[in-house]
């Protein structure tokens, strides 16, 4: 089950916890007591916070900032009650970040939206980083932009105020910051995997069921442990130097209010939290000799713009500013995949297949092996798979094998080639692959070419390939005792309805597109509304799409030739796979 039932043989979660960690969450934190009393609060200006001296172990006055945080809230809560408020949604992402206002019932205004973009550094030795300023100067431009529309729309819109903040931010990434929250190291993202070698001698020396167990995460060179361990070996100067590693979302919000705290939800995703316990991990950190004081105090509470930026921002003032929760997370809120057995499918760059589930009072968090389990809050975790190949093969394909530079040419010959009849079988694995089966031991891999295989049976094969990974996602949360009964897609995969139709049939089940084309970014709004007590309404969904039974029939077949063909190349690079491949070992061989 990815939620079991709690047994004492659940791993014991560490008490460190960080000193300056504000007072844990009431029930009623995000609640009124009555209007009169929030209005109030509204109509004063807070007061500042009592300072948090960062990166010392200094107790600060915790009752003092809960009660400050409360009424912050309380505060928010009331002004939206009139129905005219506004809210700010902010979702930073690797490449972009945008920005733009929502209503109280989760609606966009497409007017106020702004978008800036940033520079992804990579190079040839796994190198995937962003310069911290870019994305400090992106984030700028953007509140700008959507702060300006604000201002100078009509029919009103000026006159309503911004009431919380809300943001999203790309998980995983890392970087070092001084005491004073100055930034020390670049962004190491995600993607980064010059920590492989890393992570490898950290699974030779740890449990990496126990770990995954504690953290939810795999002991893979996405997250903090195998990262850290790298930075510490090649960069001695660089860390020494460092006294605090926060995501990026940290620490833009550090520099808009001025206070260092990181969400559950990101802290979830980082391999150093533990989802159970709902802490920074002691047993984890300890063997890496990190304490929490080397992380940011975690909280849900809401936050207030320093002095200095609500100068140069009036109208966000006296917003409440939630914590920036993980992208995946967002994305489900913003689709409206919140409710019982509803997954959200995003497949673009990357691709990924994701459940939300509200905990029993019985039940602790967790998720299969190779699989993630990630906080939304302190009620609900997030359980599935992401997979780093998917929209960069498509682009891959189009560029090396010289296909028209025109969708609708491309579109048109795959709509003519509905099934697997290709003969090709695909390992997807360009770029260091992750969920199911994390076989990073393994490269892309074609079988099957023939001389009469043409450029866009590649690109199709290619294309399936991918699909059949968040298949075999989809199945291992459904063994773990996650059905994904109404499967939700966004992202880039939307533009081509001969690729949702795929996507359908190599699932073989039902898809709704998502109404929503900025599912993260509605997602960030979604939340800060429903910390302020506001249930906001999925998104109104068409008709799905229905797979066609034969096509289905022969992608499942097409999908075992794939789980063979990985058990193969494992076998061929090493003696045995990193992790089992899903079924491989009840398939006849792959020479029959």
């Amino acid at each position: 089950m990815a939620a079991r039932k709690k047994t004492s043989a659940a791993p014991a979660p560490s008490k460190a916890r960080a000193k300056a960690a504000p007072a844990a969450p009431r029930k009623d934190k995000d609640k009124p007591k009555t209007t009169a009393t929030a209005a109030a609060a509204s109509a004063a200006p807070a007061p500042a916070d009592p300072p948090i001296r960062k990166g010392t172990t200094t107790t600060p006055n915790v009752a003092a900032i809960a009660a400050r945080r409360k009424a912050l809230a309380t505060a928010a809560v009331a002004s939206a009650s009139g129905g005219r408020e506004l809210v700010l949604g902010i979702d930073v992402g690797t490449s972009s970040m945008r920005c733009a206002l929502f209503d109280i019932k989760g609606n966009r205004l497409p007017e106020t939206t702004a978008q800036a973009g940033y520079s992804l550094r990579v190079k040839g030795d796994g190198t995937a980083e962003l310069a911290p300023a870019q994305l400090l100067r992106a984030t700028v431009l953007c509140l700008q932009t959507t702060l300006a529309a604000h201002a100078q729309a009509e029919g009103g819109l000026s006159t309503r105020a911004i009431v919380a903040v809300g943001m999203s931010c790309f998980w995983h990434s890392q970087m070092g910051v001084t005491a004073a929250g100055k930034a020390v190291t670049p962004i190491y993202t995600w993607a980064d995997a010059r920590c492989r070698e890393d992570a490898a001698r950290l699974r030779r020396t740890w449990s990496e069921e126990e770990a995954h167990a504690r953290t939810g995460c795999m002991v893979r060179c996405s997250y903090w442990p195998a990262r850290t361990t790298w930075l510490r070996r090649t960069s001695t100067e660089l860390c020494a130097r460092v006294a605090r590693w926060v995501s990026p979302g940290e620490w833009l919000l550090e520099q808009l209010t001025g206070h260092a705290q990181c969400s559950i939800s990101m802290a979830s995703g980082t391999g150093l939290y533990n989802i159970s316990g709902l802490e920074w991990d002691g047993v984890i950190l300890g063997r890496l000799n990190l304490s929490a004081s080397h992380m940011n105090p975690v909280s849900d509470e809401p936050l207030r713009m320093s002095p200095e930026m609500a100068g140069k921002y009036p109208a966000l003032a006296e917003a409440a500013w939630y914590s920036p929760i993980g992208d995946g997370a967002a994305s489900n809120l913003g689709s409206g995949a919140v409710g019982n057995g509803m997954a959200a499918i995003n497949v673009g760059t990357s691709a990924a297949v994701r459940i939300i589930h509200k905990l029993g009072e019985d039940e602790t968090a967790g998720a299969p092996l190779g699989l993630f389990c990630y906080r939304v809050d302190d009620k609900r975790e997030l359980v599935g798979g992401a997979i780093s190949n998917a929209g960069n093969l498509r682009a891959w394909c189009l560029r090396e094998l010289m296909l028209p530079d025109d969708d609708a040419v491309i579109e048109r010959a795959l709509k003519e080639m509905p099934g697997p009849d290709h003969g090709l079988t695909v390992l997807p694995f360009w770029v260091n692959e992750r969920a199911p089966t994390w076989p990073e031991d393994l490269s892309g891999t074609i079988f099957g070419l023939q001389q009469s295989t043409t450029a866009v049976d590649i690109l199709q094969a290619t294309t399936e390939a991918v699909y059949h990974r968040l298949a075999e996602i989809i199945r291992k949360m459904r063994d773990g005792g996650q059905t994904a009964r109404q499967l939700i897609v966004s992202g880039g995969i939307q533009k081509s309805r001969s690729a949702l139709q795929r996507l359908c049939n190599v699932l073989g089940q039902p898809v709704w597109a998502s109404p929503e084309p900025e599912a993260s970014l509605r997602g960030a709004a979604v939340y800060a509304l429903g910390r302020m007590g506001r249930d906001v309404a999925a998104p109104e969904l068409g008709k799905p799409l229905e797979p066609d039974p034969e096509i289905a029939t022969a992608y499942v077949a097409a999908r075992t030739r794939q789980i063979r063909l990985e058990e193969a190349m494992h076998a061929y690079v090493k003696p045995a796979p990193t992790m089992p491949v899903g079924g491989a070992h009840h398939l006849p061989p792959l020479t029959d």
